[in-house]
């Protein structure tokens, strides 16, 4: 390659595009740097030096998807007048934004032996993002009166669950024919914080 020609942004901006889809198509543990080398372009050394290997490669893109569901959810978030409100909206962004094309990759990565306890740390650390956008959901509804008070962190890892259990079904059903149960889960939820009930 032309080092004049050589800009270390897009190196990183290729070799993460063609990663991620790889690592989509094919599967953490059958997607090999070589494979990334030769559908980015760039030589092993370069992915090596920008990322100093495939694991941790994978890691960051893994990252990267979690902001990005993240963003959409902040971008939709306004649209919502209440907490309620918000409860729903936010089972909606969970259903259609739970597959992503580096689940499964994750969860190959992450029941590997030979990866990293640092690298399945931070995978496990993404749950965090979600976990505390439902938190901020159900203390804004008891801090504006919607919501009984109660144990605000207990009930964010019961929903948590609630709708992680729930996402198993998106792997085999189509998503659209999950709102209403969805939905229902919400309604449920609300009955037991919601003051003055349903």
């Amino acid at each position: 390659m032309n080092k004049r020609r050589y800009d270390s942004e897009t190196a990183k901006h290729e070799i993460r595009k063609e990663a991620s889809i790889l690592f989509a198509q094919k599967g953490y543990n059958q997607t090999s740097v070589g494979d990334i080398s030769k559908a980015s372009g760039y030589s092993k050394g370069h992915i090596y030096y920008h990322f100093e290997n495939k694991e941790k490669l994978f890691v960051l893109l893994a990252q990267e998807t979690m902001e990005d569901w993240y963003n959409k959810w902040i971008q939709k978030e306004p649209t919502f007048l209440t907490a309620i409100e918000k409860l729903y909206g936010m089972a909606m962004h969970v259903l259609y934004n739970y597959q992503t094309p580096l689940l499964k990759s994750g969860q190959e990565l992450a029941s590997t032996p030979s990866s990293s306890p640092e690298s399945i740390q931070k995978l496990m650390e993404l749950a965090i993002t979600p976990m505390s956008s439902y938190r901020a959901i159900l203390q804004e509804g008891v801090d504006n009166g919607e919501f009984t008070t109660g144990n605000v962190d207990e009930w964010t890892v019961l929903l948590g669950t609630w709708l992680g259990g729930l996402c198993q079904l998106t792997s085999a059903q189509e998503l659209k024919s999950l709102e209403p149960l969805f939905n229902q889960a919400v309604t449920i939820f609300l009955g037991s914080i919601r003051k003055g009930g349903i």
